[in-house]
C-alpha cells in the first residue's frame, strides 16, 4: 500500500463490502491450485477480529486464517488476494488507534515469513516478536527476507 498516513484504515476495516460471500469459480487452473470451486470473500473486520485472538508467544499465518475462514463458511478455500489486502489493513488500523490494540505482528506471511507491508517494515515486526521470545532469521544474499524460526513450534490453533 502506499501513502498510508494519508488513509484512515479504521474505517477502511468496517466498510461494508457486501461480505462476506461465497463465489463459485469455474477456472479450471484455479480449482486445481486451491482444491475446490467455492472461494469465501470475508469482510475485513472478521481478520481483525481473528487476529486478535492471537497470544503473546504464539503466531498465525494468513494461511492458516484463511483456512480457517473457509472452513468455518463452507467453502473450499478463501481468496488470497483479499485476504492479504484485509491482513495489512487490520495491522494498519490497530496502528492507527490509540487503544484496543491488535497484535498484528503476530501474524506471519507463508513459511513464517515477516511482513514489510506492517507498519515500520519488517524491522518493527522483528522488535516485537523477538521481545515475546521468538528468535528471527535471515534469508538470502541480496534480497533479504526474515522468518520466524521455527515457527510451527509457535503456530495458533483456530478451534
Amino acid at each position: 500500500m502506499a501513502n498510508e498516513e494519508k488513509k484512515d484504515f479504521n474505517a477502511m476495516l468496517h466498510k461494508d463490502t457486501g461480505m462476506p460471500k461465497i463465489q463459485m469459480v469455474t477456472d479450471e487452473a484455479s480449482i486445481k491450485k486451491y482444491g475446490g470451486e467455492k472461494m469465501f470473500f470475508a469482510p475485513p473486520v472478521t481478520y481483525d477480529e481473528l487476529m486478535k485472538r492471537i497470544p503473546y508467544g504464539k503466531v498465525v499465518t494468513v494461511g492458516a486464517i484463511r483456512e480457517y475462514r473457509a472452513k468455518k463458511n463452507d467453502a473450499d478455500f478463501t481468496d488470497p488476494i483479499t485476504a492479504g489486502i484485509f491482513v495489512s489493513i487490520a495491522a494498519w488500523a490497530s496502528y492507527q488507534r490509540t487503544e484496543n490494540e491488535t497484535p498484528y505482528w503476530r501474524t506471519l506471511k507463508a513459511n513464517g515469513e515477516l511482513n514489510p507491508k506492517y507498519p515500520g517494515g519488517v524491522e518493527a515486526q522483528k522488535e516485537r516478536l523477538e521481545k515475546e521470545g521468538h528468535v528471527i532469521i535471515q534469508k538470502g544474499r541480496k534480497n533479504f527476507r526474515y522468518y520466524v524460526k521455527d515457527y510451527e513450534k509457535v503456530l495458533f490453533v483456530f478451534e
